[in-house]
């Protein structure tokens, strides 16, 4: 009887078949294949200051086809073109710039009285209790009157020169400053005053560190209104008997119906306002680099 572990019939012994994987190694466990992601495709970006001018650009690129081709006729609306060397001819003979000069001198000292009154205002109306109900109900009925309407009482309290034009300026940029910022101290947040209570703030350090850091961006707002306002005014305010400023030219220009001077005057209004209003937003920006804000998603 043959042997337990010992071959039979000469054959070998017995051994495990190979497995017909043994080059593959085993796939890892820990290690998990996983599809790349898609590359998003690079798209081209536009810079902002571009995107901004697109629409100026676009209306005046418009405008000149519209004259060029005949749609727009130069009775009803004068070209950009001839615009422009209206322009050139009125700042040859030195006209524009001092009718620059006599409109900006009126904007500055209307802005300055009534941006001084609108804080003493606010101020007193926002800080203090006894204030907001002297101040505020008459600032809200005041509001209610249109202040191109108080022209003619102008005329008849200041006469007829530089006084009533500086006047209505004054009352244009006094209310958009007041109510924003007044709303902008009544809407200082309890908790940030409550810990300012807290860590021994007495009632000048809550309005120093809290109340009037809270009410900068309102007010920031109501400057920006304030200075489109004062030129709005300046329009109206130098309709009447102006012998100089941009809006003595108009006038005059509206007697000879030359549209290309009155589009003049209005263009440099436009531009006027619209660097008032960039150096508002350079001041926003400093003022308030410790303010997260919202700035627009998306390209």
């Amino acid at each position: 009887m043959p042997a337990p572990n010992t071959a039979v019939s000469g054959t070998s012994p017995p051994t495990h078949a190979p497995s017909p994987h043994t080059d593959t190694p085993a796939p890892s466990l820990t290690k998990i294949d996983r599809p790349a992601a898609p590359r998003k495709p690079r798209t081209l970006r536009v810079p902002r200051g571009v995107r901004r001018a697109a629409g100026p650009v676009g209306l005046l690129l418009v405008w000149f086809l519209a004259s060029s081709t005949g749609v727009l006729p130069e009775s009803v609306l004068a070209s950009p073109v001839d615009v422009l060397q209206r322009a050139i001819d009125l700042t040859g003979t030195g006209e524009l710039p001092q009718a620059i000069a006599a409109s900006g001198r009126r904007a500055a000292i209307g802005f300055l009285i009534g941006a001084t009154v609108a804080l003493a205002l606010s101020l007193t109306a926002g800080l203090f209790r006894l204030g907001e109900d002297v101040i505020d109900a008459s600032m809200g009925m005041f509001r209610a009157i249109p202040w191109v309407g108080l022209i003619p009482l102008f005329i008849v309290w200041f006469g007829i020169d530089e006084t009533p034009k500086i006047a209505l300026v004054a009352l244009g940029v006094t209310y958009p400053l007041y109510f924003n910022i007044y709303g902008g101290i009544r809407s200082a947040d309890a908790q940030l005053i409550e810990a300012g209570r807290m860590v021994g703030l007495g009632r000048l350090g809550l309005i120093r560190y809290v109340i009037l850091p809270s009410a900068l961006p309102g007010a920031l707002v109501g400057l920006r209104y304030a200075l489109s306002t004062a030129w709005l005014a300046l329009v109206f305010a130098e309709q009447v008997n102006a012998d100089a400023g941009i809006g003595y030219l108009m006038s005059n220009a509206q007697q000879y119906f030359q549209t290309d001077v009155i589009v003049l005057c209005l263009a440099v209004y436009a531009v006027l306002g619209l660097l008032c209003d960039f150096a508002v937003r350079l001041l926003s920006r400093r003022l308030l680099a410790w303010r997260a804000s919202f700035d627009g998603e998306g390209a």
